[in-house]
Formats: structure tokens, C-alpha cells, sequence
């Protein structure tokens, strides 16, 4: 079975990512790009493999949407690092990346080929990969918020370039998010006959964008009031744990909704 040479792609891609990060700290910045990005293309090339032997999206399982995470908070880390050469934001995405290998590493999950019918529309794959990248930047914004009120403190006179990193990955997140909400109300459409139904993962969903709305419209009004915004963005974040995979454990949601990750 492919599941079972995860662990030599994953240690590999993580070998790359850790290199990338070491290079990232000594001011090596292309051989840090080029290292990350070799290990990004070793983990992508697993999860095509995967979705080949699955003659599926790898998608169904909370174990395959780990392998997603795993790929795109380094790409997100990548994408930051390129753009605001923030030495930190490689180790942060590999840190994180190694989590979810790990989880998946010591806890694996059946990965059936079997896809219910609602899920093999086209639009489901694009959908969970917009909302996956999104996810993956909105974490390195939410560890921007963390860095901002563990290490400068007080000081919010000297958060500025700090700031307009946030908003910057705030702003393109939500971007993305509205993406994947459009993909997934066609994805609805096709599978059910409905753009919306308020299903518990619809429902957190809508509320995470609304809180994240709320972010970007108090950004513009209240400019300098900068503790207040990244609290927003600490709190908004954790709802989207929520929307992401706390809505598993809802009543509500057990046996009824779609977007509950099964383990078969």
C-alpha cells in the first residue's frame, strides 16, 4: 500500500525543510528557497502518488487533510519568507509540519479508495485545497500575533511593519476563504441541490468569515489600535480550529454532515 512509504517522503521533505529553515537563520536566502522548495516538491509528489492509488482526492479522512496541512503551511511559510524575508517563519512552518507528519506517522488511518457519491464532484477537491492553503496563512498570521505580544510587549509603537504583515496575510487568506466558501456553495449545488444548508461546518464557516470580515473593516477604521486588532485575529483563528476540525465532535453533526471526517 502507498500509506506505507509516507514515512520516507515525509522525513525526507522534513530533512529539506529543516535545511531550509538553518539557511534561513545564516542569511542564506536562495539556498533556503531552493532547499524548502525541493522538499516541498518531494511531499507533493507523495500526495499525487497517493491520489493515484486512491483513484481519488486525498481528502475524506482527517489523516489526508493532515497530509494538505503538512504541504501547505511550509508553502505559506515559503510565500512569507519570499515576500518579508521573516527568518522565523520557516522554522514556525516546519515546526508545525512536523506535527501533523508526526500525528500521522504514529497514528495512521485507513485510506480506503471508496469516495461517497456527494464527494466526487469537481469542484470538492479545489475547494478543500483553497481552504487548506488559506487555513495555512491564517496560522502564520496568528503566530505573527503571539510573536507581536510575547516579544515587543508594550511597545506598540514599533509593531508597524509587524502590522501590515498581518493584514497583508489577513487580507489575502480571506481572499482565499472566499474562494473555497464559492467553490464549496457549487460543490453543494451540484451534490445536493442547495447552495447553502447550514450545515455545522457551513454554519462555523460563515461565522469564521464574518470574524474575519470584522478584522479587515476595524484594520481600516481603528488603524491605531493595534492590540485590540491582533486579539481579533488570536480569537478568530481558534474558531477556525473550530470550523476546521472541532465541528467533528458537535452533536449535531455526528451521522448528518458531510464534512465530518470519517475514519474508514
Amino acid at each position: 500500500m502507498i500509506w506505507n512509504y509516507f514515512i520516507y517522503f515525509a522525513l525526507t521533505a522534513l530533512l529539506f525543510w529543516i535545511a531550509g529553515a538553518y539557511l534561513a537563520w545564516k542569511d542564506k536566502r536562495n539556498l533556503a528557497t531552493v532547499t524548502t522548495s525541493i522538499g516541498l516538491i518531494i511531499f507533493l509528489g507523495y500526495i499525487i502518488m497517493l491520489w493515484q492509488a486512491l483513484e481519488r482526492p486525498p481528502m475524506r479522512t482527517m489523516g489526508e487533510t493532515r497530509l494538505w496541512y503538512s504541504f501547505f503551511v511550509p508553502l505559506a511559510g515559503l510565500i512569507v519568507f519570499l515576500r518579508w524575508r521573516y527568518k522565523w517563519i520557516l522554522t514556525f512552518s516546519t515546526i508545525l509540519a512536523t506535527v501533523f507528519v508526526c500525528i500521522n506517522l504514529f497514528k495512521p488511518e485507513i485510506h480506503s479508495k471508496s469516495l461517497m457519491p456527494a464527494l466526487q464532484s469537481p469542484w470538492f477537491a479545489p475547494h478543500v485545497i483553497v481552504y487548506m492553503l488559506a487555513y495555512a496563512m491564517l496560522g502564520a498570521a496568528f503566530v505573527l500575533a503571539l510573536y507581536l505580544f510575547i516579544k515587543k510587549g508594550k511597545d506598540t509603537a514599533t509593531w508597524g511593519k509587524e502590522m501590515a504583515i498581518a493584514d497583508d496575510l489577513v487580507a489575502v487568506s480571506y481572499a482565499f476563504l472566499t474562494l473555497g466558501m464559492l467553490m464549496g456553495a457549487l460543490w453543494a449545488k451540484e451534490a445536493w441541490g442547495h447552495y447553502w444548508s447550514w450545515d455545522p461546518k457551513e454554519t462555523w464557516a460563515a461565522i469564521t468569515w464574518f470574524s474575519y470580515l470584522v478584522y479587515i473593516h476595524f484594520r481600516k477604521t481603528e488603524p491605531n489600535k493595534p492590540k485590540i486588532a491582533l486579539c481579533m485575529v488570536v480569537v478568530t483563528f481558534c474558531l477556525l480550529q473550530m470550523c476546521w476540525w472541532g465541528v467533528n465532535y458537535l452533536p449535531a453533526a455526528q451521522g448528518t454532515s458531510v464534512h465530518t471526517y470519517s475514519m474508514q
